[in-house]
């Protein structure tokens, strides 16, 4: 039981295997049907654009063997056919309905290689290499399509290297695999059409351009034009062909080129040697190259255009002059340059912090005068030189009572008891720099003075404001107060504070 079961179990494995022949072959089929198809169609492609480039003598020409190439493939496709028919015939398999044997190995080896070497293979080796052959002044790189075992370098195993193509394709081969190796057959011949018709149509037309894309363009002398000028400009017909394939430089360097056959220019206008006006000649040089009836043609064109000095626009709370080592807020903005404007700046005689927002720069100057750089994308684009101006003194005034004290008329003592000194900032430079005018003063001394001498130690006092109820309880009508201010400090833009020299003195008399 065990025997029959494996001999079984193998019969099942061979019938799927012949299956999956089967399978093959009318997958096969089926694309070389759509081959055929697609050929017919390349020769109807050949024969509308021999047309359409009005009949020439050599297009024509070419078109001729284009139809040779079709009937001859056509011929060696039904040579094919004809013996899948008489394999059918001898193993009794033809007909609509389904393989009655997938086998008859005998039977295909007398069909196609016969008792005395004059089975159909033989003659069917000779016409396929003969169609090769053909095909070869088309397809110079065609080779045979029939060949003996040890011809074929596909073919590795030792003990079928001595076998010609009748017995290699044929022997001990059951009749769906060999229907399946002459359909593998006839897809190369159509590839081998295929690559033929390829080439005749790559042909097709090639002395004569056909413009076929016709539009309508316009040149500008200028795209930006002043209220009360004349517009000019000239409006004309380009034509181009679809068929071109043209190569493009600008400056000597491959230019991208688009379906639409045109080349995409674009670069970077550098800086040149502006005139009085802020102009600079410049030119770009582009070709185009395409191959017409085998030979390159090239087209050269210089282009000249004007490069204008981007014109600044600085904005400032005081552009005329920048105050030293504080933190002056500039904008700067060149608005040719539009969306591309990408700006970095460096200066001298002072440091730069770029801001937050697109042209935004903070100059902090260290000399009497700066000169800031402009930059965009790592192109110059211009200088701009300010003088610096020293930071005004900040006016020390003193407030006893809450008010100020009065020199002149005198302060009555009591008034004395809460006093603070104030460091007012200059008028104009706390409206343009207002997180720079942030002074205070940090210590002053305060005596009591009677007569010619002091009344009492004189006091050191640190910060703005201090209580002299000690001053109040002492101080006789008559007597001074001299205060002298010691120390004052200012904070700047970045929080940072800085001793500022100033010399003052208070003599308040007292009533």
């Amino acid at each position: 039981m065990y025997l029959v079961l494996t001999a079984l179990l193998a019969l099942q494995v061979n019938s799927a295997i012949l299956l999956k022949f089967k399978f093959l072959d009318d997958s096969l089929l089926g694309v070389n049907g759509k081959t055929a198809t697609a050929n017919q169609g390349a020769v109807k492609g050949i024969e509308a654009t021999v047309a359409k480039n009005r009949n020439q003598a050599r297009d024509l020409a070419i078109l001729k063997q284009s139809q040779e190439v079709r009937e001859r493939t056509s011929k060696m496709v039904g040579y094919l056919r004809d013996i899948r028919e008489k394999l059918l015939v001898a193993t009794e398999n033809q007909g609509k309905n389904a393989f009655k044997n997938m086998s008859m190995e005998d039977k295909v080896a007398i069909t196609m290689i016969g008792g005395k070497k004059n089975g159909l293979a033989y003659p069917l080796k000779d016409e396929l290499n003969n169609y090769a052959t053909y095909i070869k002044q088309f397809v110079p790189e065609a080779g045979p399509l029939a060949l003996d075992a040890g011809q074929d370098p596909n073919v590795l195993e030792p003990s079928q290297k001595s076998k010609n193509f009748a017995e290699l394709n044929f022997e001990n081969t059951p009749i769906v695999a060999a229907l399946a190796t002459l359909s593998q057959k006839e897809t190369e011949v159509l590839k081998y059409e295929s690559d033929a018709l390829n080439k005749l149509a790559s042909q097709v037309g090639a002395s004569t351009i056909v413009f076929d894309k016709v539009n309508a363009f316009a040149s500008a002398e200028s795209n930006t034009v002043a209220a009360g000028t004349k517009y000019k400009a000239e409006l004309f017909l380009t034509a181009s062909a679809s068929n071109l394939r043209p190569s493009m430089t600008l400056n000597g360097s491959p230019l991208p080129v688009g379906p639409d056959g045109k080349g995409k220019v674009e670069f970077t206008a550098r800086p040149g040697s502006f005139d009085a006006a802020g102009n600079a000649k410049a030119s770009w040089t582009g070709t185009i190259r395409f191959n017409q009836n085998g030979r390159d043609t090239t087209f050269k064109v210089t282009v000249p255009y004007t490069v204008t000095k981007p014109v600044m626009q600085i904005q400032s709370a005081s552009v005329q002059a920048l105050y030293f080592k504080c933190g002056n807020k500039l904008s700067v903005q060149v608005p040719a340059l539009g969306a591309q404007y990408d700006p970095s700046f460096s200066a001298s005689g002072a440091s730069t912090i770029k801001g937050s927002a697109k042209g935004e720069v903070t100059l902090v100057p260290n000399s009497r005068e700066v000169t800031l750089n402009v930059s965009s994308g790592g192109n110059a684009i211009g200088s701009q030189t300010f003088q610096v101006r020293p930071i005004p003194k900040p006016e020390i005034k003193c407030v006893v009572g809450g008010r100020e004290a009065n020199e002149k008329q005198g302060t009555p003592v009591t008034a004395v008891r809460n006093m603070s000194l104030k460091a007012i900032p200059d008028a104009g430079f706390a409206t343009f720099l207002p997180e720079d005018a942030r002074y205070r003063v940090t210590r002053y001394e305060v005596t009591l003075v009677r007569g010619k001498r002091p009344a009492m130690p004189t006091r050191t006092v640190n910060g703005p404001d201090v209580n002299l109820t000690d001053v109040v309880n002492t101080a006789r009508e008559g007597d001074r107060l001299y205060i002298e201010v010691k120390e004052v400090q200012r904070m700047n833009f970045q929080g940072n504070t800085e001793e500022v020299k100033v010399s003052k003195q208070f003599n308040i008399p007292l009533i």
